[in-house]
């Protein structure tokens, strides 16, 4: 894959939309510099990929705005040796954005459709450190946990419990939570066993079906 295309655009969508809006984490920046946003959407919708908006990648699913990916990466806030539990891989660009930032990133995505088409294009991009996985994304993936940091890519009406459970001490999470329609972007902390949860900015995201998430329609 040619990921040298759209540089320009993958430039001024990082100075515009993300450090313009108060983006400043020179970690995150540089990672959105870097990963090919116009290769994990289709391909009729390429000229569109750096535009300041989801946009549609099949089977219901949405590839982020770029400017949430940025705040939810820099509220995850990643380091160089952590393992990144996400939930909902999508598209796999979040996956490829946080595996520039972290050791290992396991991400799981319930369409198994969607996961097989993400892994072989992380794989094809030369993402060996991330492993995506089919299930329930509500019950994360306790055989590879625990993990420093847990990012949810869907609305959940709730913080699942078992992703909770996951999180290593010291290790925070990132949910949005709310109603099918609207959410607030939950962030939680592990401290010697306790939970601790702040908010961060409204924010609309795909539901998240599953045992701890929302029932399918």
């Amino acid at each position: 894959m040619d990921a040298s295309d759209f540089s320009e655009e993958r430039n001024q969508m990082v100075d515009a939309q993300l450090a313009a809006r108060g983006i400043n984490d020179r970690r995150v920046l540089a990672a959105m510099r870097k990963v090919p946003r116009h290769l994990f959407v289709p391909a009729d919708l390429r000229p569109y990929a750096y535009e300041d908006h989801p946009l549609a990648i099949g089977h219901g699913q949405t590839i982020s705005q770029p400017y949430m990916v940025g705040i939810m990466t820099e509220v995850l806030g990643p380091g160089e040796g952590d393992r990144v539990l996400e939930i909902g891989t999508g598209s796999g660009y979040q996956s490829a954005v946080l595996a520039e930032l972290s050791g290992e990133v396991v991400t799981v995505e319930r369409n198994e459709m969607l996961a097989g088409m993400a892994a072989d294009r992380l794989a094809g991009l030369g993402y060996s450190n991330v492993r995506v996985m089919v299930g329930d994304g509500s019950q994360g993936w306790p055989e590879l946990g625990p993990y420093d940091r847990v990012m949810v890519t869907a609305a959940s009406p709730r913080v699942p419990e078992p992703l909770k459970a996951q999180l290593k001490e010291g290790g925070r999470l990132v949910c949005p939570v709310g109603s099918r329609e609207l959410q607030t972007l939950w962030v939680v902390t592990r401290t010697r066993g306790a939970y601790e949860t702040g908010t961060s900015i409204n924010c609309v995201f795909v539901p998240l079906v599953g045992r701890d998430g929302w029932a399918e329609k």
